[in-house]
């Protein structure tokens, strides 16, 4: 079954961190165009002659409210096309196309067990729509941790949303870890740490999340799986990259 393409339009732009954007697009179109939390569009650039490389895949970063609004979180990748594109020539105003929401890396319909979200950078966007979900439906569930990892405090995303989060989602609540911040009392080094020191005693109704680049999801598949002792079916990600 063939996506569907859409036309959007730039309506906000905002610096969320040094390197990093949030860009919100109003979709031209009089259907109301769902999507689940943690669902992603592809968007189609003008940066390449040929059709697959202008191309880029982007996560929902907001809940669907049926206003047909869509926000998305991007890191500026040095010398990338695509974010070059969006980071020095977009502008509000500007046309997006796109096809989707497509991709199966959702929240469930029922939450039956504990949720273990772990991501690093920009991968935090699927699992803030889900929170945002979860947050004004007040799905029931059984535990949701979120472990944030990145480089610096000013990498830090979503942070006060964060934090009113946990205040509003009962038994919710989110690790930072962080690189390569020396002045930092919480958690520092990678987010294998943390999940690797809270979850070492297996339990069947709990799944791991897991959205961020390859290196970071190869390395806690195998984690979690071949040390850790977890099935394979506890285990859901999302690559970036």
């Amino acid at each position: 079954m063939p996506w569907t393409w859409y036309n959007s339009t730039i309506i906000k732009i905002e610096n969320e961190a040094p390197s990093t954007k949030r860009f919100w697009v109003k979709i031209d179109s009089d259907e109301v165009i769902d999507f689940e939390p943690g669902q992603f569009v592809t968007m189609d650039l003008p940066i390449h002659e040929k059709r697959l490389k202008r191309w880029r895949s982007y996560s929902i970063a907001n809940a669907p409210d049926g206003l047909n609004v869509l926000e998305f979180c991007i890191v500026n990748l040095d010398g990338g096309a695509a974010t070059t594109y969006l980071f020095e020539e977009a502008e509000v105003g500007t046309d997006i196309r796109f096809k989707g929401p497509s991709g199966g890396f959702v929240l469930p319909k029922e939450i039956d067990h504990e949720m273990i979200f772990v991501c690093t950078g920009t991968g935090v966007a699927p699992f803030r729509s889900m929170l945002l979900k979860i947050a004004t439906d007040k799905i029931p569930h059984k535990g949701i941790h979120l472990i944030f990892g990145t480089r610096t405090k000013e990498n830090i995303l979503y942070r006060e949303e964060l934090n009113a989060l946990a205040k509003e989602i009962p038994n919710f609540n989110y690790t930072i870890v962080l690189s390569r911040e020396e002045n930092w009392t919480g958690w520092q080094g990678y987010v294998h740490r943390v999940y690797g020191h809270y979850y070492k005693e297996l339990k069947a109704d709990r799944k791991f999340y897991l959205c961020g680049w390859s290196m970071m999801v190869d390395s806690a598949v195998e984690k979690l799986i071949l040390e850790m002792g977890y099935e394979k079916s506890q285990v859901r990600y999302e690559l970036y990259g």
